[in-house]
């Protein structure tokens, strides 16, 4: 079923959406929970509390890429849940990628003091814009899907060195451009 479609299941308020839903993209919803929490019961639970939230947020939104809306709310209550589960101990995957960035995106004041969250998110999507197609995939599938490097590694077709390096430059780069766009590190 195409997406137009189950947004309209849902403006109907069918619960059927919610099965075309989780038909069509359970699974991908389900292994972003996962890489940034590491725990299945946990993601299965993101998962369902995000359906809700798809369920209590259409209408009156109307999503242009559903996979991307759905996408975000998972991603946001598992980062929720993550905070949560991991207020002293460090252990998934997620917790890598944000170490990753954390030397390119640190700075002396608090990023909200600095910028809003908008603003930076208008300076990495444009960032983004500069990179080639395989590097911008990496760069979001590492980042925003918190894939693992071995995962990105046999996606991509490459070997896990290559992933690593390639992400290293790709934030070297980052760092540089956000310092060209006065972003204060």
């Amino acid at each position: 079923m195409d997406d137009k479609t189950i947004i309209l299941l849902f403006y109907e308020r069918s619960e059927q959406a919610i099965i075309e839903l989780a038909a069509k993209y359970g699974a991908v919803c389900l292994k972003l929970a996962n890489n940034i929490l590491n725990n299945p019961m946990d993601a299965e639970e993101c998962v369902n509390d995000a359906y809700l939230g798809a369920w209590n947020t259409i209408p009156p939104n109307h999503p242009d890429a559903l996979l991307a809306y759905v996408c975000r709310i998972v991603r946001n209550i598992s980062i929720m849940k993550y905070h949560k589960n991991t207020a002293l101990k460090r252990s998934s995957t997620y917790t890598v990628a944000l170490d990753e960035l954390e030397a390119t995106l640190a700075s002396k004041t608090n990023v909200e003091e600095e910028l809003s969250a908008k603003e930076l998110s208008g300076f990495i999507s444009r960032f983004l814009d500069t990179l080639d197609k395989k590097n911008r995939i990496l760069f979001v599938r590492r980042y925003w899907y918190a894939d693992s490097i071995a995962d990105l590694a046999m996606h991509m077709k490459l070997s896990e060195n290559s992933v690593s390096v390639r992400l290293l430059r790709i934030r070297r780069k980052l760092k540089l451009y956000l310092k060209k766009e006065g972003y204060e590190l």
